[in-house]
Parts: structure tokens; sequence; C-alpha cells
């Protein structure tokens, strides 16, 4: 089976800088692919496209050297089972409130006997390869999203779960449950105690703690906290970023960036 390259980098304690697709356009996610990113999640939670445009803008990051990875839209087996039979090497799960929801995520991303995942990989052996049933529950990461009070009320619990890889922040989400307004830079003081509570409950119990960013400097201030995985903004982010530049820059420095710029989930 194919190695996971995620995995060989987080194991030898460096940085995943992870891109984020929330666009149907199989051109930018495979863009997106070849810029230089370690990884590429293709958002079928809050993208603008369903389940087959997901599975086309996974073939599509599969066509270069970034890792494909998806986030479902629960830990619904049928979707997370769709997602992978598609090739996604990672899944992020949102709404992992408790233990409970935490372990249903896993045991829907691995093969039995030590989960439920139904078999029939399809596309997966074409990105795997040969061995892909036999290594996919070592190989295939499984990150819960902690964006909920209750979730941060049970993130220690949440990251012994057996056989979960890591723990990744929905900070505007979180920011929400926690009584403050999302998308702030620099971020509340409450979001900011969440980040350090969140990254100290993972690599307590030895896995992996990720975050959806603002930008690269919000990425770059995580991994000064000790943040394994960083998505600095999604692709409409970026693309309406890049755009504010080149037109201030046209306009010989004058103009802002649009209205909406540092959305993302």
């Amino acid at each position: 089976m194919r190695t996971s390259a995620v995995r060989a980098l987080l194991a030898s304690g460096k940085t995943v800088v992870n891109a984020w697709v929330s666009g149907d356009s199989p051109y930018l996610a495979e863009t997106l692919s070849y810029a230089g990113f370690n990884a590429v999640t293709v958002d079928l939670q809050h993208g603008m496209f369903g389940l087959d445009g997901a599975i086309r803008l996974i073939q599509a990051v599969s066509a270069g050297p970034a890792e494909p990875f998806a986030r479902c839209p629960s830990h619904d087996p049928a979707v997370i089972g769709k997602l992978l039979d598609a090739g996604a090497y990672g899944i992020v799960c949102p709404a992992i409130d408790s233990p409970v929801d935490a372990a249903a995520f896993v045991a829907a991303c691995r093969y039995p006997p030590v989960g439920r995942r139904s078999f029939g990989p399809a596309r997966a052996t074409l990105y795997g390869g040969p061995g892909y049933v036999d290594g996919a529950n070592a190989t295939v990461m499984t990150w819960a999203m902690i964006e909920s009070a209750e979730a941060l009320d049970a993130v220690e619990e949440i990251a012994a779960t057996p056989g979960l890889d890591g723990l990744y922040v929905g900070p505007n989400d979180l920011a929400l449950a926690l009584g403050v307004r999302p998308g702030q830079v620099p971020a509340p003081a409450e979001v900011e105690r969440a980040w350090e509570r969140v990254v100290e409950a993972a690599h307590h119990a030895g896995i992996y703690a990720g975050s959806f960013c603002a930008d690269g400097t919000v990425a770059a201030h995580l991994v000064s906290l000790g943040y394994d995985l960083v998505t600095p903004g999604n692709d409409a982010a970026l693309l309406r970023a890049g755009a504010a530049a080149a037109l201030t820059a046209a306009r010989g420095g004058a103009g802002s960036a649009p209205s909406g710029a540092r959305t993302g989930y």
C-alpha cells in the first residue's frame, strides 16, 4: 500500500501544512495539490458540492503530490466509507462532542475486527495500490473536530479514544460556542485558551493536534504553540487575499481587503 507522507512527516516531528477546498473546481483542487501543501482537504460539510463532487475533487488532489483528505458532514459510516473508498487518506470529522462520538467515528474509518467500515475500496485501491485493505487501518488518519463547549469539556477523554490520530480545532464554531464572535484576528482569549487546552490534551494522549486558521500568521502562531497540522485558510480566502493584493499593487497601493476575506470553517 502507498505509504502516508503526512504520517511520516508527523512522526518525524515536522509540521504538516494543509490546504482546504470549499469550491467545486477539480482544476483548483489539483492546483493546490501542486502548490506545496502536504495535504489537501476536500470539505463535504460546508463545501459547495455534494458527495459526487467531493469524489471528483479527491481524484483531482490525488493527481498531484499532496495527500488527499476529506471532511465528512458527520460520523455517518456510509458517507465516511464513500470518501475512503474514493481514496481519502485522512478524515476530519465535525461534531465530535463526546468519547462516544469519537469511538463511532474511528470505527467508521476502520475495517473489522477493530472497526465497522464496509469492504468496497473501489478507487482507494487505485490510489493506495496493492495491499490497501491490509494496510488501510494503519494508514488512514482520523481527526476529531473540537468545536463545541461540550467537546472542549470532554477533550481529554476524546483524545484518549483508541485509534484516534488527532484533534482538529474548528475555531469559528468553537468561538460561537464560547460566546465570542468568530473570525477575529487575533483570536479572543477564550479561543486562545481553548487552542492551548486542545494541544495539551492531544499531546498528553500521544496523538496530534491540528486546527483551521484564519491565515498564515495565525497558522504560524499555532505552530509555535505546538500544533502539528495547520490549515492557513480555505481556497476562497486564499483567492480573495491574492486578488486583493494584486488589486492593491495594480492601483498603486490604494485598496483594502474585500469583506469576508477571513472566512473559513
